[in-house]
């Protein structure tokens, strides 16, 4: 935890209620470092970027606990930099989307900090899984092509009341394996299940790696518009 519960924050020199942008980097869980995305710099935005524990020196929910402690501190401490609390997004890129996703689904991670989860603003996901990630099935023994939804993945906890949930994937012919299909059906069943506020988007033209290029214009739009 010393080494990885660890965040940078990035904020205008003049913030006065600016939207809180929590930013969750990928890597599937076992690699990657936090830092500022370019494309959310010089917006007026606070942008918090949070690393945390990777598989497999640690295993499944510790990784996910450690997301929500993430936004909680963003919602303990935004006001103090300027940012606004009832514009608290939170985002990330596969691992750092699929954590994005189970700290806003999930109540009981942000329940743990005496949050409730549908304070976020909003749920913007970059091409994460929808079912159980794949590295939590790996340090289960089960292949990374044997599906699985259990209480480790987003599609388990859809439910009505969420935050708005924006989900970006790149063209479903150059995404990795089935990543679109999940994102699709998962954003199926927010609906089915009466979520009034789920868009699903599919980038043509865009891998796994180069999505977030398209995303972060989707996604900035829809802040600056709120």
């Amino acid at each position: 935890m010393k080494e990885r519960c660890r965040l940078d924050v990035y904020y205008p020199a003049k913030p006065s209620n600016a939207p809180v942008v929590v930013w969750f980097h990928g890597g599937g869980i076992t690699g990657g470092n936090k830092s500022i995305p370019a494309e959310l710099k010089k917006q007026h935005l606070i942008v918090i970027a949070a690393n945390y524990r990777l598989s497999p020196k640690v295993k499944a929910p510790a990784y996910i606990e450690d997301a929500a402690a993430a936004v909680a501190w963003a919602f303990e401490h935004a006001a103090s930099l300027g940012g606004d609390t009832s514009k608290i997004y939170v985002s990330g890129h596969s691992a750092g989307a699929y954590l994005t996703c189970m700290t806003g689904l999930d109540k009981k991670w942000m329940g743990k900090h005496n949050i409730d989860a549908n304070r976020i603003a909003a749920l913007f996901s970059f091409s994460s899984q929808a079912i159980t990630h794949f590295t939590v099935r790996n340090e289960r023994g089960i292949r990374e092509l044997q599906p699985v939804i259990d209480e480790y993945a987003p599609l388990y906890h859809v439910r009505a009341d969420a935050p708005p949930l924006y989900l970006y994937t790149g063209n479903r012919e150059m995404e990795m394996t089935g990543r679109y299909e999940e994102n699709a059906y998962f954003a199926r069943m927010m609906k089915l299940t009466g979520h009034k506020h789920t868009l699903l988007y599919e980038l043509d033209g865009y891998n796994h790696g180069d999505m977030p290029r398209g995303a972060f214009y989707l996604m900035l739009k829809e802040i600056h518009k709120k």
